[in-house]
């Protein structure tokens, strides 16, 4: 599918990625009233679940995925939860494991290509609550789980219709490399030390699966991904985890309408996370890439930000 013309255009001081990234993570509010829901897992785990729904009764649903120590309060979510209530859609906000205030149960929680929670969320807004038609929404880390979950697998269910993918680390080794690099460290120091502090809470509760000394070897994010995120969920190491969780790889498979926006001056994407050549040759593949925005940063009028916008465009087109 030809690359899309973004018509996105920020005021001045928006047009700065680090601006506009901090003012998104630190500054934005959204009002939103949300009901929370607990599912268990087929491993015994959970997921909170935050709901909102639109005033008449519909049979539509945005399933909204977070990114890296995020949550489903954060407003991005809430932000395009409320614009798609306001469109006759229910919302979802999915909480990843352990980041709905509570540990969960496992050691394992989540990571780029944990897709099976995904699928349980899928399975439930369907077969429980009887949803026909379901959009995916997903920013960073939601986003590249949301591509690799539909490029995958062969059996996505009828119900999902579209799906929108923002600020998407489509190469992780790419992106995990600029997060490690000065212009980034603001942000790779913030993510280390939350990382870090909800893994102590389960260093203590998993003695026997994680050393103290392990715990205390980790300096920098690629040391978290060697010593936890690919120990805990089966991969050899942190590049055997990048490797196998990048969604780059099974975006020529996708077949679900898809919409990715990676804006140029997103500080955490390398070149690899900008997909011109996938786009290209997959007519369900559609590709936008503002220059401003930064990291989940498109600032817009009215508190209702550009990527929302073309997220309920893309899914009012299909």
């Amino acid at each position: 599918m030809p690359i899309l013309e973004p018509s996105y255009s920020p005021r001045f001081y928006f047009k700065n990625g680090f601006v506009s990234t901090v003012y998104s993570g630190l500054v934005r509010r959204v009002e939103l009233i949300q009901e929370r829901e607990r599912i268990t897992l087929n491993d015994g785990d959970f997921l909170d679940l935050d709901w909102s729904f639109s005033e008449e009764k519909t049979n539509k649903l945005i399933i909204l995925l977070h990114g890296l120590e995020g949550n489903g309060q954060r407003p991005y979510m809430k932000g395009a939860a409320k614009l798609f209530n306001n469109n006759n859609s229910d919302a979802v906000c999915v909480n990843f494991r352990g980041c709905s205030g509570e540990d969960n149960l496992k050691f394992r929680s989540y990571h780029s290509g944990a897709t099976e929670d995904l699928e349980a969320v899928i399975q439930h807004a369907i077969f429980e609550k009887k949803y026909t038609e379901i959009y995916l929404k997903g920013i960073s880390l939601g986003a590249n789980i949301i591509l690799k979950y539909l490029g995958e697998r062969h059996d996505i269910p009828k119900e999902v219709k579209a799906a929108i993918a923002v600020s998407v680390p489509c190469y992780l080794a790419g992106s995990a490399k600029e997060l490690h690099t000065f212009k980034n460290k603001l942000y790779h120091d913030r993510f280390l030390k939350h990382l870090v502090k909800r893994l102590k809470i389960k260093q203590e509760r998993f003695q026997d699966l994680l050393s103290l000394e392990a715990l205390n070897s980790i300096k920098i994010l690629a040391d978290f991904d060697n010593v936890y995120t690919s120990k805990a969920h089966g991969f050899k190491d942190a590049q055997d985890y990048y490797e196998k969780s990048s969604c780059l790889q099974f975006l020529p498979n996708i077949q679900t309408p898809s919409l990715i926006i990676n804006a140029l001056n997103d500080s955490f994407l390398s070149p690899e996370c900008y997909p011109v050549k996938e786009a290209k040759s997959n007519p369900n593949l559609f590709l936008e890439m503002p220059k401003q925005g930064g990291h989940s940063g498109f600032v817009d009028r009215k508190n209702v930000y550009y990527n929302e916008k073309r997220a309920l465009e893309f899914v009012t087109s299909i």
